[in-house]
């Protein structure tokens, strides 16, 4: 096959971190304030910033708390849990990688004896009606590492006495998010907003607070993972988290690139225009897959195809005659094709995952980068694959 004359201009295709945003360059940071104390008022006011942020373009209630913390998504996720689980009985849903971390600590490392888990394999969704309002629930909205996501809302009940527990990092900017659903939502700006990595944020329903102020876990809880203030009757959340003043050092200039990619979405039109362009993001990659015979969705069902990270399985019947090590092994010469030609880097499918290909079509990513990729995606399949026959 004739490999293609035109390449992507970005071949940035990575699920994290993810691309940046069109046009960033490091002249964008030209105005973080480098070498100061983050306690510093100006500094304060630029953490502050990113708070409010959110606050606006995600529409999240004025009465829910928005910190930003340590460790990325995980480390907000893993704060949450150490912090508010264990009060009741927990539904766990558990599909992919990231949703099977959070099964194994809750089970293994929180060690809580009431949990109900609720698995389904790579490609598909665990039966959400079963959820039972009466208990908390942890789940992802976007499985990254599967391309699976939770179609809506709709299974959560608005009369729930448990907490909803909710990833949301690959979701944010891509969706948009039922906020009167969600209790504790996480995500990091390494996704959607193409930012920098190592920073989490974390969503607190006013029942979520009260959850902390009202139960304190029989855990000891690192100094990174304690949100509230006092002992006994007298615990309090500590507003100061909620207010830019973060629980350790952040890096001044993640921040910086992290309201740099906040103000281009704001300048785009918003959430819901960020989320459009992942719309069409993805319906590149889908009008592709439809008419091409040797790939398809990992994701079986079309309502739950993630739009950000986009998980392919190959369906070519030599393909799949071969066995686990063989498969990953096509999957690397096929990556490592693309990235020689600097056609696509880092596209593989997430190590756990069966062997494939995992395309980010997230916001910062443009349509026409995605339709001169494809015919570089046929190309490289077709040479790996006569190469492996010989």
């Amino acid at each position: 096959m004739q490999k293609p004359a035109i390449k992507p201009k970005n071949p940035n295709f990575s699920s994290g971190p993810c691309s940046k945003r069109p046009g960033w360059s490091l002249d964008c940071l030209s105005e973080a304030m480098l070498g100061r104390s983050h306690r510093a008022a100006p500094l304060k006011a630029k953490l502050k910033e990113v708070i409010e942020l959110h606050r606006e373009l995600l529409g999240i209630p004025s009465d829910y708390k928005i910190g930003i913390v340590p460790a990325s998504d995980t480390g907000a996720f893993e704060m949450a849990m150490w912090s508010m689980l264990g009060e009741r009985g927990v539904d766990v849903f558990a599909w992919e990688a990231f949703s099977g971390d959070w099964l194994k600590d809750i089970t293994s490392q929180l060690k809580i004896k009431d949990v109900s888990e609720f698995k389904a394999e790579y490609g598909e969704l665990p039966d959400l009606s079963v959820v039972d309002p009466t208990r908390d629930s942890v789940f992802v909205w976007n499985g990254t590492t599967s391309g699976v996501r939770v179609p809506n809302g709709d299974w959560i009940s608005a009369d729930r006495e448990g907490l909803t527990f909710c990833d949301a990092t690959s979701a944010v900017f891509a969706y948009d998010m039922p906020w009167d659903k969600l209790d504790v939502t996480t995500w990091s700006w390494q996704k959607v907003l193409g930012g920098e990595a190592a920073h989490g944020m974390i969503v607190l329903s006013p029942r979520a607070v009260e959850r902390l102020e009202s139960y304190v876990p029989d855990r000891p809880l690192p100094k990174v993972f304690r949100m509230t203030k006092g002992s006994g009757d007298n615990v309090k959340l500590n507003n100061g988290i909620f207010e830019g003043a973060t629980i350790n050092t952040p890096s001044m200039l993640a921040v910086e690139d992290c309201l740099d990619a906040l103000k281009w979405v704001e300048h785009i039109g918003g959430s819901k225009a960020s989320a459009r362009r992942a719309e069409i993001n993805f319906a590149a990659i889908e009008a592709w897959v439809n008419k091409t015979d040797w790939v398809d969705f990992l994701a079986v069902a079309s309502e739950t195809r993630s739009i950000t990270s986009v998980c392919l399985k190959i369906t070519d019947a030599w393909f799949n005659d071969l066995d686990a090590e063989e498969q990953s092994s096509f999957i690397k010469i096929m990556t490592k094709m693309l990235d020689k030609e600097g056609a696509a880097y880092d596209i593989a499918g997430y190590r756990d995952a069966p062997a494939g290909l995992r395309i980010w079509c997230g916001t910062t990513i443009s349509v026409t980068d995605l339709e001169e990729l494809t015919p570089w995606l046929d190309w490289s399949f077709a040479t790996a694959k006569a190469a492996m026959q010989k």
